[in-house]
């Protein structure tokens, strides 16, 4: 199985070892095409942003599924998640609940793609289990 993950990158890196986990144990199911998204400081100056795309454009068309950490909010991550629905990829899009952020409606609403709320990263790697096996 093709996995691409995805997570903040440019919206903030406050949760890279969380990404860094769940790409760990996705390795699991089979490749993960965007390890680099659980790298600590992402240093992608030889690429520029037209590069950048074409990459990620190109990744998520060979992927068989998106897996998406979505607790903190990327306008890339969530094109990445409207390219994937429009590719008719399965999505799993995971949201650490917290008060201060609201996931978007534009996510938890969408019932082409699967939502899921946890609270721990054993919780977050169980749903990732029961998305994983479905398929």
């Amino acid at each position: 199985m093709k996995i691409y993950f995805a997570g903040s990158i440019r919206g903030g890196r406050d949760d890279w070892k969380l990404y860094a986990q769940m790409i760990d144990y996705l390795k699991k199911y089979g490749v993960v095409l965007t390890e680099f998204v659980g790298i600590s400081s992402i240093s992608e100056t030889n690429l520029s942003d037209a590069k950048i795309y074409e990459r990620d454009m190109a990744l998520l068309q060979g992927a068989d599924v998106l897996i998406a950490e979505v607790s903190t909010p990327s306008l890339g991550v969530g094109y990445e998640i409207g390219k994937a629905e429009e590719f008719n990829k399965p999505i799993l899009c995971l949201y650490r609940k917290t008060t201060e952020k609201r996931l978007s409606a534009m996510i938890a609403g969408n019932t082409k793609l699967k939502s899921e709320y946890y609270s721990t990263i054993e919780e977050a790697l169980q749903l990732i289990d029961e998305f994983v096996s479905t398929r």
